[in-house]
C-alpha cells in the first residue's frame, strides 16, 4: 500500500510541476510514427500497474498515443507545449509513445 501512496504523490506532484495538459480525445486514434525526442518519456513500473509520463518540449503542440502491448492504447491526446501527462497501464505493457 505504501508503493501505491508514494505513487500517487509522485503522480500530484508531476501534474502540479508539469502543467494541466490539454487534452481532446480523437474519434480516431490512428498511429503514426514514434514521437520525437522532444517528447520525453518516463516509465514507473510496478508488479500490478505502470504509469508512463509524457512531456512536451517541441516547441509546439503535439498529438501523441500511448501503445500498449496486450491492452488498450491510450487514444490520441493532444499535448501542448511544455505541459505534461501521466497514463495509467492497468492491463498490458507500455510499448512505445507516437504520433497521431
Amino acid at each position: 500500500m505504501g508503493m501505491r501512496r508514494n505513487l500517487a504523490a509522485l503522480t500530484a506532484t508531476a501534474a502540479l510541476v508539469g502543467g494541466a495538459a490539454a487534452m481532446a480525445p480523437a474519434a480516431s486514434a490512428a498511429s503514426g510514427g514514434t514521437a520525437p525526442a522532444c517528447i520525453s518519456r518516463t516509465v514507473y513500473s510496478q508488479p500490478d500497474f505502470q504509469q508512463v509520463s509524457l512531456y512536451n518540449r517541441c516547441g509546439k503542440t503535439m498529438h501523441v498515443n500511448i501503445v500498449v502491448k496486450a491492452g488498450g492504447d491510450m487514444g490520441c491526446k493532444t499535448l501542448t507545449n511544455k505541459h505534461g501527462l501521466i497514463h495509467t497501464i492497468n492491463w498490458g505493457r507500455y510499448q512505445k509513445t507516437v504520433v497521431c
